[in-house]
């Protein structure tokens, strides 16, 4: 490499090396490693794969998730100290594999251009191997790789390049990793207790698209469906794409998705039909959450919902005082961030009073989402 390349590589990746020989072996691929001597990145490949998976489990608690505590101790059982994150696991684990999936990070060397700057042998140069989405990511690997070992594993700097390159918030944020998936099957458990019909088959199978396709079957974006004219009999698009044919319990349309995979072909499928449920707004309502208010159990439902987005944790402040008969009286008062009302309610018990007031308050914030 010439000094302009170290130059514009470290600029695009917001990184600047101590070594830049550890920046070259990062480009350097086992082929011309074969051919020429030296040590080729796959090394760093494999350091660069571990670190990427913690640097976002990393980001993902920071951005979603909080320690949560009471503000007066633990001497009550609904108090806590526990973490507490906006998703589930399943929905981070989700998230995580869609920032560190082959296509994310190979889209991202496309868009720092990165792939020019490739050392490999002959052969892989005649086959344009740098053009393959294998090896764009495990270039980006490797880059965090030589990031971590240049400086001395300091998480801080590591994360920051992470952050740099992949721009893991913004990816999220644009709704390029949602769950669709999971947000379905959710919406068919909670409507009807059941699971959506869902059967992926190669694009070649009748079962899957019959040839005369009935005029319910539509997808939620016509000008994007998937014609059997012309392609579905085509061998090569039959050979290596799937179609995923989605049915759900009380809606008349049927969802069609296509890919070079099952995983993908049922992304899309999915993603389909919660756009059209979202358009017609049939998605699960904020009482399908958590039922009707419920005195005995509305501490949770309060805080059910909060974990699920749809405001902060509430607070609780008490304050103690004495009737008139020299007997202990509790005051606890319920507030939400966003809601112009807090509730107030008064027992002889702590907890009764924290019940009370979380009543009120559930019972407010479903009349004013209804």
């Amino acid at each position: 490499m010439e000094d302009k390349d170290y130059e514009i590589i470290q600029n695009r990746i917001g990184y600047e090396f101590k070594n830049l020989d550890l920046l070259q072996q990062a480009f350097v691929r086992r082929s011309y490693a074969q051919e020429e001597g030296g040590q080729d990145n796959e090394i760093l490949e494999f350091i660069g794969d571990k670190v990427l998976d913690m640097s976002i489990v990393r980001m993902l608690a920071e951005e979603f998730g909080s320690f949560c505590s009471s503000k007066e101790g633990f001497d009550d059982e609904n108090d806590y100290d526990e973490f507490c994150c906006e998703h589930s696991e399943g929905e981070l684990t989700e998230i995580k594999s869609s920032l560190v999936e082959k296509k994310t990070l190979a889209k991202v060397i496309d868009e720092m251009d990165l792939a020019q700057f490739l050392i490999v042998g002959k052969g892989d140069y005649k086959n344009r191997v740098y053009q393959q989405e294998s090896v764009k990511e495990d270039l980006f690997e490797a880059i965090v790789g030589a990031i971590a070992l240049d400086c001395g594993w300091d998480w801080d700097k590591i994360i920051s390049s992470v952050d740099y390159m992949l721009q893991p918030k913004e990816r999220i944020e644009s709704g390029e990793n949602e769950n669709y998936v999971e947000l379905i099957q959710q919406w068919s458990l909670r409507k009807h207790g059941i699971l959506p019909e869902i059967v992926t088959a190669n694009a070649g199978y009748r079962e899957v698209y019959p040839k005369t396709v009935p005029k319910d079957e539509i997808r939620a974006k016509p000008e994007k469906e998937v014609k059997r004219s012309g392609r579905v009999n085509d061998n090569e698009f039959r050979k290596n794409h799937f179609l995923c044919r989605l049915k759900l319990k009380g809606v008349k349309h049927v969802f069609i998705g296509t890919g070079k995979s099952r995983k993908e072909a049922r992304k899309v499928a999915c993603s389909e039909a919660y756009h059209y449920l979202d358009v017609n707004h049939l998605l699960t309502s904020i009482e399908d959450e958590v039922g009707r208010p419920s005195r005995a159990d509305s501490i949770n439902q309060l805080e059910t919902l909060s974990r699920r987005g749809y405001f902060p944790l509430p607070e609780y402040s008490y304050s103690e005082g004495r009737t008139k008969d020299g007997n202990s009286s509790w005051s606890c008062v319920c507030s939400i961030e966003g809601f112009k009302r807090s509730f107030r309610s008064r027992s002889s018990s702590k907890k009764e009073a924290k019940k009370s007031a979380a009543y009120k308050m559930i019972k407010y914030v479903l009349q004013e989402y209804s």
